[in-house]
């Protein structure tokens, strides 16, 4: 996972599904191939490599899988809503679950959005516009 000399255009997404990861990546290349999208596989690693980096190398967006192993994405909201230099960079969550109670959940915690990740193809790429759209620009 090579970093150095991104721009703020990183996308840090916590995503164990490689499927569902390249869906992603595909869909958001198409958009704006200017994006540069970082998977990390669990939560704890997410964490962690937040608390490694410089306010320089923050990512534009965040985008979580609800159930990521060693943290969920929630868990990892609940964690970064503890340190402030997170609360400015937009948090998604999204899952393969329609449950109104993880959703309520995740808006409770300040994300922009909890959203039922996509079951098509053609739909990953409105998926990810609408993701584009909480980035400012």
């Amino acid at each position: 996972m090579q970093l150095l000399g991104h721009s703020k255009r990183l996308i840090l997404l916590a995503e164990d599904d490689i499927d569902d990861q390249e869906l992603l990546e595909n869909a958001i290349e198409e958009i704006d191939p200017s994006w540069q999208l970082v998977c990390i596989p669990n939560g704890r690693k997410f964490v962690k490599y937040l608390d490694s980096i410089g306010e320089e190398e923050l990512p534009a967006l965040m985008i979580l899988d609800y159930n990521i192993p060693e943290l969920t994405g929630v868990e990892v909201v609940k964690e970064l809503n503890d340190q402030g230099r997170f609360s400015d960079i937009p948090k998604i969550i999204w899952s393969t679950s329609t449950s109104p109670i993880f959703k309520a959940k995740s808006i409770e915690l300040g994300v922009k959005d909890y959203i039922t990740k996509p079951s098509d193809l053609a739909s990953f790429r409105t998926t990810a516009a609408y993701m584009l759209s909480f980035v400012k620009q």
